[in-house]
């Protein structure tokens, strides 16, 4: 199938953009029940954690909360894709080791040569691999299990990065 240019007059049809668009791809990496007390009762909503990523070194988080789960994840995906972060990757791998701390999550990421895969635990094997990382080492090197602030140190660690 070729594709043909079109000029600049000429404006591209909505599946076209959806063509684009998939090329993104997101995790779900936190789903939580969160109650407040009210004068009638308890009122209950939804908070999700989305990582959407295109597996080329593009990189972001999203945290919304909804009445139900399909409407938070939705609300999450949609502030994931405003906070996207570019990662500069080198062979496959980061082109240097780097530390970062969001709250009190401590993260250490490591490059690694080709082929010894992603050496890492939960929320950063998730990120990288949507980041398109294939080489890398890590350590969540606090004693935080918060899944959300080991996202955010992470994706602080990959800002570090650029410089």
């Amino acid at each position: 199938m070729i594709k043909e240019k079109k000029s600049k007059n000429e404006k591209s049809s909505p599946d076209e953009k959806k063509e684009e668009k998939e090329e993104f791809e997101s995790k779900l990496l936190d789903l939580s029940r969160v109650e407040r007390m009210t004068g009638g009762g308890r009122r209950l909503r939804f908070r999700a954690v989305i990582i959407y990523g295109n597996r080329r070194g593009k990189v972001g988080v999203g945290v919304a909360k909804g009445l139900d789960v399909a409407q938070a994840v939705e609300k999450a995906t949609r502030l994931a894709k405003k906070n996207l972060v570019e990662i500069p990757i080198v062979d496959g791998t980061i082109p240097f080791e780097v530390s970062a701390k969001y709250g009190a999550a401590r993260v250490l990421l490591r490059p690694q040569r080709k082929g010894r895969g992603l050496v890492a635990g939960g929320t950063v094997r998730v990120i990288c691999s949507l980041a398109g990382i294939e080489d890398i080492s890590s350590k969540v090197v606090s004693k935080s299990r918060n899944k959300l602030n080991n996202a955010r140190a992470v994706l602080s660690a990959f800002k570090k990065l650029k410089k």
